[in-house]
């Protein structure tokens, strides 16, 4: 019987059979959470949805709220829900747990929801501010010579001229 084995569950799958080891669903991720938590999880998710059309799917241990790309994602906890936030700045409040820069353009910024009661204002304006910018064509910052990047150039044209820095002085070497 031909087959492969699932390099996930190491389970052997026959040819042309279905195989879906990897079954990360929202019911599974939020199944087991407490009743607070439940009713927090459901008025979040009713209120991502309302924002627009997006996609909704559970990856792994989390559950992402995508338009272009993601710009939240819920990973449910015990005791909270890890909400993080994508954004073009650093949140202050006293909902955010902390903040880290993914990359040059986004913030991710880190909330914990403990109750149905704190998914409203500001959380729910900073998601919807996230949805909007997540569907923004992204737009290119216009690009500033910083004094290091300006000296780093001159170095190259002087290298490029055969020069050499030294000890302040610029000394200039004979071409072969």
């Amino acid at each position: 019987m031909a087959g492969r084995e699932c390099y996930h569950c190491k389970e052997w799958v026959t040819d042309g059979e279905p195989h879906d080891c990897w079954t990360t669903t929202e019911a599974a991720l939020t199944g087991d959470l407490p009743e607070d938590l439940q009713e927090a999880w459901e008025r979040l998710r009713e209120f991502g949805a309302s924002l627009g059309d997006q996609r909704i799917y559970a990856s792994h241990n989390s559950i992402m709220f995508a338009r272009r790309s993601c710009y939240f994602f819920v990973r449910p906890k015990k005791r909270f829900l890890e909400v993080c936030v994508f954004l073009d700045r650093v949140l202050t409040g006293p909902q955010v747990r902390r903040s880290a820069r993914p990359s040059k353009i986004k913030v991710a910024n880190i909330l914990h929801i403990r109750h149905r009661d704190e998914v409203e204002a500001p959380v729910t304006d900073w998601l919807q501010e996230a949805y909007a910018l997540a569907g923004a064509a992204v737009v290119a910052k216009p690009v500033t010579r910083t004094a290091a990047r300006l000296k780093a150039e001159g170095a190259a044209t002087t290298r490029r001229n055969a020069a050499t820095v030294k000890r302040g002085a610029v000394i200039r070497r004979r071409r072969s």
